[in-house]
């Protein structure tokens, strides 16, 4: 019988609505598929054939211990997504990359660790009457704030306690989010399966999202832009997109760690995950 372990963490911040779903998809194709926690010390990779990252949502919170219990799934079973993905992808740095690459991104301003920065300076600069301030390695919203000019005092006061201990972003706020929120495609295996809709999220807010939706052309096109082929590496990937002012689409964020897939929404990519996972692990 083929042992899946379902990656998640000891103390959930908020629901999974896929995690179920998913261990009773597996269990019924005849898989023996529990919950296994990252932060458990107890945790054994080495029992499972695959172990699938899924709701790991407070790996955030050290994220040298989580790299090194990927590599521990990555040398004792199968872990998926890869780790060479997982490592690319847990600082959003990787937008820079996307940048480089052509791929249009939402306006970004890295600030690293310990720096001195001021973020008046910044929004003059880039020309931005609202920003979005964060960690750059964050999960769901945490720590995630949105400032005006009229309150950049308090701004930099959260920008400056965010770099004590971390390295952080702004970005500008789009307004178009306030609007109508974002896009999220989902692929598995490789492949669009759907997207949903999802309304604007700061931190200590729940998530709203719409039911499934078709995946336009052009999301396809932006999204396959943005995975440059990582795709045919991942089990699972999501590529979110906002709306610039003359309504072209930019990646706000590549989730190829812990995204939700939205899975309730569309039963059929719930079905092309499990059969994925039982081909990865040969069962």
């Amino acid at each position: 019988m083929t042992r899946v372990a379902v990656l998640t963490c000891r103390r959930l911040p908020e629901p999974d609505p896929d995690h179920e779903p998913l261990l009773e998809s597996l269990r019924h194709a005849g898989a023996d598929a529990c919950p296994l926690a990252w932060d458990d010390g107890s945790a054994d990779p080495a029992a499972f054939d695959v172990c699938v990252l899924r709701s790991t949502w407070t790996y955030h919170l050290d994220p040298d211990r989580f790299l090194a219990f990927c590599a521990r799934c990555d040398a004792e079973s199968i872990l998926l997504n890869p780790l060479g993905v997982v490592r690319g992808n847990i600082h959003k740095r990787y937008l820079r990359a996307l940048e480089r690459r052509g791929v249009p991104v939402i306006p970004t301003e890295f600030v690293p660790r310990g720096a001195d920065a001021d973020l008046a300076a910044i929004s003059r600069r880039r020309g931005w009457d609202r920003v979005v301030v964060k960690p750059a390695i964050s999960a769901a919203s945490w720590r995630t704030r949105v400032f005006s000019r009229a309150d950049t005092d308090v701004g930099q006061a959260f920008l400056s306690e965010l770099l004590r201990d971390r390295d952080a972003m702004v970005q500008r706020f789009m307004p178009e989010v306030g609007r109508s929120g974002e896009r999220s495609i989902v692929w598995i295996a490789g492949e669009p399966t759907h997207a949903v809709r999802k309304a604007p999220r700061l931190a200590g807010e729940d998530e709203r999202v719409s039911g499934a939706l078709r995946v336009s052309d052009e999301e396809v096109r932006i999204s396959r832009a943005a995975l440059g082929g990582v795709e045919r590496e991942c089990l699972y990937a999501r590529v979110d997109l906002i709306r610039d002012d003359a309504g072209g689409p930019l990646v706000s964020e590549l989730e190829l760690i812990e995204p939700s897939l939205f899975l309730i929404q569309h039963p059929p990519a719930l079905a092309r995950l499990r059969d994925s996972i039982l081909t990865a692990a040969g069962g």
